[in-house]
């Protein structure tokens, strides 16, 4: 516990001085409310109800309304965990392994759990403020709000393990960011494919952040067949498996260095 907790206040203090690092938990919740601004549903809504012809079933226009429309706050949200974290995790990496800081820990006896522990508990405690901001934005409220809020914690947690392993197979943060880019964008924008396409849908059912938009998908619009429980539980089974590939990448390469 005393090197998780080493770890974890000297990434914290690296994180408050990195104002690049701090922008990407803020530039992603603020362009969903103006994007949620923007694209007022109830403004859309009454100006499209005014130009229907008399008779129309407008109960039925709103229901493929909601169905149709992407909920911009939601959307950002899943792009935040999937593509806006990844890349950063492997960057701080990268950047212990640039500048010795990570062998002189592996020597030190660190175990790389402990080490995982102390860089996740930073994002995490930073990603918590983002994610109660983008359930605010959202308009979730009493237990709507503490799902979205723990199903985001689940998504960001996904994407910390993955970082970090992506961060302790490179050498420097050029090529993480370079490795890690790919991966991000379908994390990321995968979901939102997912929602026009069944079959991008089925192939990413398995994934955390596809899972973290049918959280989503549950509290705007219903009607969705994985129940929470299922949903949650694909989350965290990508986190056990992510993590337990991180302690492997991470005790093979600082075995053979």
């Amino acid at each position: 516990m005393k090197h998780v907790n080493a770890i974890f206040y000297k990434q914290l203090k690296d994180t408050i001085k990195n104002p690049a690092v701090l922008m990407q938990f803020i530039i992603f919740p603020l362009l969903a409310f103006v994007l949620t601004f923007l694209m007022n549903m109830e403004r859309m809504t009454n100006d499209m109800l005014e130009a229907l012809p008399y008779g129309t079933d407008v109960d039925m226009v709103l229901a493929n309304m909601n169905a149709s429309m992407p909920n911009m706050t939601t959307m950002q949200a899943t792009v935040f965990a999937g593509m806006g974290l990844i890349p950063i995790v492997a960057s701080i990496i990268a950047e212990d392994i640039e500048k010795k800081s990570l062998r002189f820990l592996s020597m030190a006896g660190i175990r790389p759990t402990a080490y995982l522990v102390g860089i996740a508990g930073v994002i995490m405690f930073v990603s918590l403020f983002t994610s109660a901001a983008f359930s605010l934005i959202a308009g979730f409220t009493g237990l709507d709000f503490i799902i979205f809020t723990a199903a985001m914690m689940s998504g960001v947690a996904g994407s910390i393990v993955l970082g970090a392993t992506f961060g302790i197979m490179t050498r420097n943060q050029q090529a993480a960011a370079g490795i890690t880019m790919p991966i991000a964008l379908i994390l990321g924008f995968g979901p939102i494919m997912a929602q026009m396409n069944p079959s991008i849908a089925r192939f990413l059912h398995v994934v955390y952040t596809q899972q973290l938009n049918v959280v989503a998908d549950y509290l705007t619009i219903g009607g969705v067949d994985t129940p929470l429980w299922q949903s949650f539980g694909i989350m965290w089974a990508n986190v056990a498996l992510l993590g337990l590939l991180f302690v492997l990448v991470f005790r093979r390469k600082w075995s053979i260095e």
